[in-house]
């Protein structure tokens, strides 16, 4: 961080920031400078009344308003950065908040470099991200559709007439035949019927987005959502959830930092000559360990390169696929291992995200630094 004579905390809200300046120095005065609107011409002005960005160093939380404040500075030529807001300190006494005190402790806080910041995409990262998480939320509707209408027809003692996997073509044809006599159950059963097919074709329309968005992606994201294709179980979809979630994957200096990242660490609480360790922290990227999760499930089963798998590594290097390779010998031991230990199939999976974590870093850390070689090197002026 530069050396800056003032430190200024922002707590943004949809329509007001209220703003807090911190002097320079252990003893500088931090001192309030009321509210202003969330409007870029407010900004500019609060700007001016600090003398201007040279010197200015602004943090604000993330939240809801997204980093839109944080575009609207570095625009103006102010460094910034933005605070994760569960790793700012709290005292265990402090029962009175408001938006004063809150920005007053951040510009504290961030004078002592007690602070945070998380990583901040860029505009192509953010929308990718954006459609990503989209679709996600549209599995998730999906998902409330399809068991609203199985509790239906659990309540209207329907039940199959052989046995098919739930939300088949056969399965929904059989559901598709089903009349009931009273209008209000038919009424219900087509309304259900309906939602389902609805929230089908929005998964269809943007996963279908995704992929032209892809297309379109800096080419460092797109060789880097190809190379994870190298790992079993990790698709377009999947390789293109986790590229975006995580950004710039250098950014970590090693494996483990990553797996914190996610959220995939064991807790610990260690004292004196004890130390105990529990479940993971979750205090990471929700999205990244969800689909971790699912991709985790694998590797339960004996390493082999199926159609799907034979066809993404095609056009990949060999190294990489080597690494692919490896996950799949490695993970599936591990796999077997903890079973024949007893532990329960969710601790287990929780386990393989974990070092599958290892084997994305690999590879995506390795793709963007052959992908920065081949960049041609700018020349000096």
């Amino acid at each position: 961080m530069k050396k800056a004579t003032r430190f200024v905390g922002l707590d943004a809200h949809a329509e007001s920031i209220a703003v807090a300046v911190a002097e320079s120095g252990r003893n500088g005065e931090v001192r309030s400078l009321g509210t202003i609107p969330n409007r870029l011409e407010a900004i500019r002005k609060l700007i001016q009344k600090l003398g201007g960005p040279k010197g200015l160093q602004v943090c604000y939380e993330a939240g809801p308003t997204g980093y839109a404040l944080y575009w609207q500075l570095a625009k103006l030529g102010v460094e910034c950065e933005v605070i994760a807001p569960t790793l700012i300190p709290t005292k265990a006494g402090d029962r009175v908040k408001t938006d004063r005190r809150d920005a007053i402790k951040l510009a504290r806080c961030y004078r002592a470099g007690e602070l945070t910041a998380v990583w901040v995409p860029d505009r192509d990262h953010e929308a990718l991200r954006d459609l990503v998480r989209a679709r996600e939320a549209a599995k998730k509707d999906q998902l409330r559709a399809r068991h609203r209408l199985g509790k239906f027809l659990l309540r209207a003692g329907e039940h199959l007439p052989m046995k098919m996997d739930a939300w088949s073509s056969a399965y929904m044809q059989w559901v598709r035949g089903l009349k009931f006599d009273h209008m209000a159950k038919q009424a219900t059963m087509v309304d259900y019927l309906g939602e389902i097919d609805h929230l089908a074709a929005r998964i269809e329309r943007l996963e279908q987005a995704i992929d032209d968005a892809v297309k379109l992606a800096p080419p460092t994201m797109r060789a880097v959502i190809d190379g994870l294709q190298a790992l079993r179980g990790l698709a377009k979809l999947s390789a293109t959830t986790i590229a975006v979630e995580v950004g710039y994957f250098s950014r970590f200096a090693k494996p483990s930092k990553l797996m914190a990242y996610a959220g995939a660490t064991p807790s610990e609480y260690s004292t004196g000559g004890s130390r105990r360790q529990g479940a993971i922290t979750k205090t990471g990227n929700a999205h990244l360990r969800r689909v971790l999760y699912e991709v985790s499930w694998s590797y339960r089963h004996r390493p082999a390169l199926g159609h799907a798998l034979k066809q993404r590594q095609r056009a990949l290097p060999a190294h990489l696929n080597e690494i692919g390779w490896k996950a799949q010998h490695r993970l599936h031991r591990r796999y077997q291992v903890l079973v024949a230990k007893g532990k329960p199939h969710c601790k287990v999976i929780t386990a393989i995200g974990r070092e599958l974590l290892g084997f994305i870093w690999a590879i995506a850390t390795r793709v963007e630094r052959d992908h920065e070689a081949s960049q041609p090197k700018k020349l000096a002026s």
